[in-house]
C-alpha cells in the first residue's frame, strides 16, 4: 500500500465534499474545487474522513493512488485554510505594483511588464527593504504555476543575485571576475 494512498484525509466542518461518478467537488468557507478523477481510483466518504481506493497493485495504480490522495487533499485544505506563496524582487530599479486585474513588474527591461493574474488568484505587494509579492489562492496547482510563470520573467541570476526569487529559495553565489595582480 502507498504510504500516503492510505492515509485518510480529514474533512474540517465547514466543508463540503460531493462524489457525483468520477468527478469530485469541494466547497468551503473559501471557495469551490472540482476535479475529475483517473477511472482507476475511488474516493469514498466515511463521515468526516475521505478515502482513496485502488482496485490492484499494478505499477499505474500505485502510482495514482498517492497521487489522487494528494491532488484531494490539497482541494480541502484549498477551501478551508488556502495556500500563500511569497516571491522576492531584488534589483536596482526593480519595481511592482498592482493593477486593477494583476501586476505590472519592472524587471529592467526597455518597458514594463504587464501580468494578467488568473481567476482566484489575488496578490498583495510589500515593499520594506525588498519587494515581495505574497500570492494567495485556493487552487495549489495553479498558485504555483502563476508563480512559476512570474519568476521566469526575470529568474535570479547567480552573481549578485538580481532577479525573481521564491522566499524560501537558496540562490548559489558566484564569484565574480579575480582581481588584477
Amino acid at each position: 500500500m502507498s504510504r500516503i494512498g492510505k492515509m485518510p484525509i480529514p474533512v474540517p466542518s465547514g466543508v463540503k465534499v460531493t462524489i457525483e461518478g468520477r468527478r469530485i467537488t469541494v466547497a468551503g468557507p473559501r471557495g469551490t474545487l472540482d476535479r475529475e478523477l483517473h477511472p482507476m481510483i475511488t474516493v469514498e466518504q466515511e463521515g468526516q474522513e475521505l478515502h482513496v481506493r485502488r482496485p490492484n497493485d499494478t505499477r499505474q495504480a500505485r502510482a495514482l493512488h498517492g497521487l489522487t490522495r494528494a491532488l484531494v487533499n490539497n482541494m480541502v485544505v484549498g477551501v478551508s485554510e488556502g495556500f500563500r506563496k511569497k516571491l522576492l524582487v531584488n534589483g536596482v530599479g526593480f519595481k511592482v505594483e498592482e493593477t486593477g486585474g494583476g501586476l505590472r513588474l519592472h524587471l529592467g527591461y526597455s518597458h514594463p511588464i504587464d501580468f494578467p493574474l488568473p481567476e482566484g488568484i489575488t496578490a498583495k505587494v510589500e515593499r520594506q527593504k525588498e519587494i515581495s509579492v505574497t500570492l494567495e489562492g485556493t487552487d495549489k496547482e495553479l498558485l504555483g504555476q502563476t508563480a512559476a510563470r512570474i519568476r521566469a520573467l526575470r529568474p535570479p541570476e547567480p552573481y549578485k543575485g538580481k532577479g525573481v526569487q521564491y522566499a524560501d529559495e537558496t540562490i548559489i553565489r558566484k564569484a565574480g571576475k579575480a582581481a588584477g595582480k
